[in-house]
């Protein structure tokens, strides 16, 4: 089957079980975006693990406010145990099979695994009678802060296992290609109809925008060891006369470390639905990110989201951002020449750029992007139905009591 012939697909229909790292309320990212338009065709489980203050695990289960197709299953765990990776392990896999065969009335018995977080390896791969294993990687996870010891063995492990594999970036491939030749480049998308309303003459400029008096540089995403700090401090004592919004919720970082100014203002993390109306009013969208290990291999959703937004785009010169935008935003490979870029687009806004940022997003859409990966994921399926069961996993070394903290 070609990639993107879904008239007889193969897998429509199968149920997908989704087992993320992220919680599907938190900031709408990738995963959420990929997973509510497979719902379209596949029932879908979605599994988050909680870290709680109870004595003994339990679950949650929910259906999702806007998706009807979409479960939400949230896994709680006892906190005075999760440092003990292999119970964690075996209480992960425990509760989730429970539930599949009572609550959830095996409406997702022989289904297609989808992994974003491949620590969930040892817990599901081979213990829940899937059909297929699908990994999503979104991010290069063993190069954040905190990542667990165990997390760089365990992605090996889940990229060998996997029947396909989708990266966020052209480097994520790469890197994976020696150990599975069934991985492709799948990068950003986005919504072009919902970015695409703060084009719209009648919809409002969000009011925490309005307020302020000057131009505005604006961000909106996880505020996280990613960001370069010292550029925002730089961008805010550039010109006292704009002003830098940033907004998102904190990960990973002490907000009272963060650089204060009074024309820098961290505003938190804010409805997807609110989005389009702050972007609308920022004069410039920015991507600040700073030159690390995790930003190493990342490839920002914003981008597109900006692009669809109609608006400038400035960013640091991630390899990402390089390889893939470099036609439809300004890349600065200093701080001085982020903030003339910023400035340059304030006074003369780069049509040109504008233009082929718009027509990059109106053929990078979420729902085009999901047509290919069926494909692949169809030709998988067709192989796995031949009778091969997977084999369950076995943690490949002991497991550290640092496993999950």
């Amino acid at each position: 089957m070609s990639v993107g012939a879904h008239d007889s697909a193969v897998s429509e229909q199968v149920p997908i079980i989704a087992i993320c790292h992220l919680s599907w309320d938190w900031v709408w990212q990738r995963p959420q975006q990929f997973l509510s338009r497979l719902a379209l065709t596949h029932p879908l489980l979605f599994v988050q693990t909680h870290c709680s203050e109870i004595v003994e695990s339990c679950v949650k289960v929910r259906e999702s406010v806007r998706f009807a197709d979409i479960t939400i299953l949230e896994i709680h765990l006892p906190a005075s145990r999760w440092h003990e990776g292999g119970f964690i392990d075996a209480e992960r896999r425990r509760v989730l099979q429970e539930a599949m065969g009572s609550v959830l009335e095996h409406r997702f018995d022989r289904a297609i695994l989808w992994i974003n977080d491949p620590m969930a390896v040892t817990a599901y791969v081979g213990h829940l009678g899937e059909r297929m294993l699908v990994y999503d990687c979104m991010d290069e996870l063993t190069q954040f802060v905190g990542a667990p010891p165990e997390l760089e063995t365990r992605e090996k492990e889940l990229t060998r296992l996997a029947d396909v594999i989708f990266c966020g970036g052209r480097k994520m491939r790469d890197k994976r290609l020696p150990l599975n030749r069934n991985t492709h480049f799948y990068g950003t998308g986005v919504d072009c109809d919902h970015f695409g309303t703060a084009m719209d003459h009648e919809l409002a400029v969000h009011p925490d925008i309005q307020r302020l008096n000057g131009s505005v540089i604006g961000f909106f995403g996880v505020i996280d060891e990613r960001i370069d700090y010292q550029l925002i401090e730089f961008l805010a004592d550039w010109d006292p006369d704009w002003h830098i919004v940033m907004l998102g919720p904190f990960a990973k970082i002490d907000s009272a470390s963060l650089p204060q100014r009074p024309n820098l203002h961290w505003l938190g993390p804010q409805a997807y639905e609110d989005l389009p109306s702050f972007t609308k009013g920022m004069d410039v969208c920015i991507m600040p990110f700073a030159i690390n290990d995790a930003t190493e291999y990342i490839n920002p959703t914003k981008a597109l989201e900006y692009m669809a937004a109609g608006r400038p785009v400035v960013a640091t010169a991630l390899d990402e951002v390089k390889s893939n935008f470099s036609g439809s935003c300004d890349i600065a490979e200093s701080h001085e020449e982020f903030a003339a870029m910023c400035r340059l687009a304030i006074l003369c806004p780069p049509r040109g750029s504008i233009r082929r940022g718009l027509m990059l997003a109106a053929a990078s859409t979420w729902e085009a992007t999901v047509v290919k990966m069926e494909g692949h994921m169809d030709d998988a399926l067709a192989e796995s139905l031949r009778g091969i069961s997977r084999v369950p996993v076995k943690t490949p070394h002991p497991i550290t009591k640092e496993a999950y903290v």
